[in-house]
């Protein structure tokens, strides 16, 4: 297999597609160590069970950044902010190497739309940085619908055959498809409207389902502080309130936030907002402290749904 190298200036996202884990690992130990060779920082992150794979073929594992995906990228709206543009700015002025597997077989169907979108993305969020970001793509194991994406997610495809253009690559696209309304709740539900007024008795509303479904004392912390950014920001810039619903599943407790404004920007939430900069903060929050956040935004209202594992 053959890889020409990206200019310094230029971005680079690759999807590898693999058969087996021999082929996961000799396609990616090449990749890392001639990034280290040509000096450039190497982040890993990937499933631990892959993770430890390439570790293991590599011969100065040391110099590299391990990350376990399964824990960074639980929500996948954590993967750009806080893994992969957090790597990045800690190399100012350098060319950056980085392997990312967000999508791997067993991530659940609620999970995955999520997960297509935060590869759209990155087009977005990276151009103009001097970065390669490779991302493997079981070939066997995931199904023909993530294996689509992937082709319309990456401009460059790497198999067993070599490097090529995807025609297929349209990751407005993909964007625009996973913004959909979000299933309807399994069972019972809570419902709170609130105001600028009510947001104390939000915050206790949700401490006590929290606390019922399991959740222990920092987790029911995050939560409020999650609901209360969303709801702040309702009441802000969305009409002045909204409504809240909290619901059960095996898993998760779901809290689903809705009013009636709406977030033109995709990447919102989905960036670090700059250090002296005012604002955008809130949604990137929420993705730090849930396990999974989806989102359904049009010009007609917004729905946030925060998922947390009731047991970690």
């Amino acid at each position: 297999m053959t890889r020409t190298l990206p200019n310094q200036d230029t971005f680079v996202h690759e999807g590898l597609f693999y058969p087996d884990t021999d082929a996961l690992v000799a396609g990616l130990v090449p990749f890392v160590t001639s990034g280290l060779a040509a000096g450039e920082p190497v982040l890993v992150a990937m499933p631990r069970a892959h993770l430890e794979l390439v570790r293991d073929a590599v011969a100065d594992a040391d110099a590299v950044s391990w990350a376990d995906m399964a824990d960074a990228g639980r929500n996948p709206g954590r993967i750009i902010p806080w893994v992969l543009q957090a790597f990045v700015e800690r190399h100012p002025g350098r060319r950056v190497r980085i392997v990312g597997e967000p999508i791997w077989v067993g991530r659940s169907d609620t999970e995955y739309p999520a997960c297509a979108q935060h590869e759209a993305m990155i087009n977005a969020a990276f151009t103009g940085r001097p970065a390669t970001i490779l991302c493997p793509y079981d070939a066997t194991g995931l199904d023909d619908t993530a294996l689509a994406d992937a082709h319309a997610t990456h401009p460059v495809l790497v198999d067993a055959t070599g490097r090529r253009s995807s025609p297929a690559y349209a990751p407005s696209d993909v964007v625009a498809r996973y913004n959909a309304p979000l299933p309807t709740p399994p069972g019972p539900v809570d419902v709170r409207a609130y105001h600028v007024d009510t947001l104390p008795e939000l915050r206790r509303f949700v401490a006590a389902r929290a606390a019922v479904a399991g959740l222990g004392e920092d987790r029911v912390a995050d939560l409020q502080i999650a609901v209360t950014e969303l709801a702040a920001n309702s009441v802000a810039h969305a009409g002045g309130g909204g409504t809240l619903q909290v619901w059960t599943t095996p898993e998760h407790l779901v809290c689903k936030i809705h009013d009636g404004g709406w977030l033109a920007d995709p990447l919102a939430g989905r960036l670090t907002p700059a250090s002296d900069g005012v604002g955008g903060r809130g949604l990137v929050i929420v993705h730090a402290l849930c396990d999974l956040v989806r989102v359904h935004t049009t010009p007609a209202g917004t729905t946030v749904r925060l998922h947390m594992r009731r047991w970690l």
